[in-house]
């Protein structure tokens, strides 16, 4: 076994224990319960509103594109968070002290935030068929788009979440450089309301992210062919879709490891120490 392989089984494992952690936790789990409420609730009280210029009603529509929104926003924030704070706790700098730990440590909240989309996806759409009618309308086949959708969803935007954790100055500063931006392309890539409604820059400006394709590509998972009409080309460009989202995670796994490994040089105990004098002026 190379010592790559062996890098990567021992980060697997440790993001395995921490998923179990992760699930044991009445804090994730009630965050989890909290999302799921808060857009079950949305969605219910909008059941018997028709979306314009289809037969459908706004749970059907809504429903792929919020999941699709909520999955690159805990994607790039979970792990933008994580790494932010264990660089400041000292568990980066432990993990750059063993040979190829930073790659373990990488393959593990690969894992770890993965797999922490289940109960999110779980909270809501086990409830969603039971309160609203003709949420998949493909079957098999839908199913199997949401599986390549998410797979290269998370292939795509993860990345962008480690590059942000890596840069950020402090973790105070990731709601600023993550939270923030993730939130307005949410508002501008046809999650929470229809991109036909804003200006044609704005709706370029928001087809170069991933975001804006992850929403698409469930829509085109859960709703029938004719509601592709609704969406900008009338179509839902399955293709574009797949390059898109394929490009950013090309393009994440050559810059990551980049950010990573510079990173990974500035850790020292004096950069801990410091990490945590700031952390601790927050919160006094």
């Amino acid at each position: 076994m190379t010592p790559t392989t062996h890098a990567i089984r021992v980060g697997l494992a440790r993001g395995w224990t921490e998923c179990k952690l992760s699930l044991r936790s009445p804090q994730d789990q009630g965050f989890y319960l909290f999302v799921g409420v808060a857009t079950l609730v949305a969605l219910y009280l909008q059941r018997d509103t028709p979306v314009e210029g289809t037969s459908l009603l706004f749970p059907s529509v809504a429903m792929p594109s919020v999941l699709g929104g909520l999955i690159a926003f805990g994607v790039v924030i979970g792990p933008a968070y994580a790494l932010a704070m264990e660089r400041e706790d000292g568990t980066l700098l432990r993990a750059k002290a063993v040979p190829n730990g930073i790659t373990g440590y990488v393959w593990g909240q690969l894992l770890l935030h993965s797999f922490g989309l289940i109960p999110m996806l779980l909270v809501i759409l086990v409830p969603s068929f039971v309160l609203f009618d003709d949420l998949m309308h493909r079957g098999l086949a839908g199913w199997l788009t949401v599986v390549w959708v998410i797979a290269l969803g998370l292939l795509a935007t993860m990345p962008i979440g480690m590059i942000i954790g890596a840069s950020v100055p402090n973790t105070q500063k990731v709601a600023s450089w993550g939270m923030l931006p993730v939130i307005v392309l949410a508002a501008i890539s046809g999650i929470l309301f229809p991109m036909q409604q804003l200006w044609g820059w704005v709706q370029t400006i928001a087809q170069v992210f991933p975001m804006y394709w992850l929403g698409l590509g469930m829509r085109s998972a859960f709703l029938p062919d004719a509601a592709a009409a609704v969406e900008i080309t009338g179509s839902w460009r399955t293709l574009e879709t797949v390059l898109v989202l394929t490009a950013w995670a090309i393009a994440g796994a050559l810059i990551a490891p980049i950010v990573l490994r510079r990173m990974s040089r500035r850790q020292s105990g004096a950069a801990v120490q410091q990490a945590r004098e700031v952390a601790g002026q927050w919160v006094r």
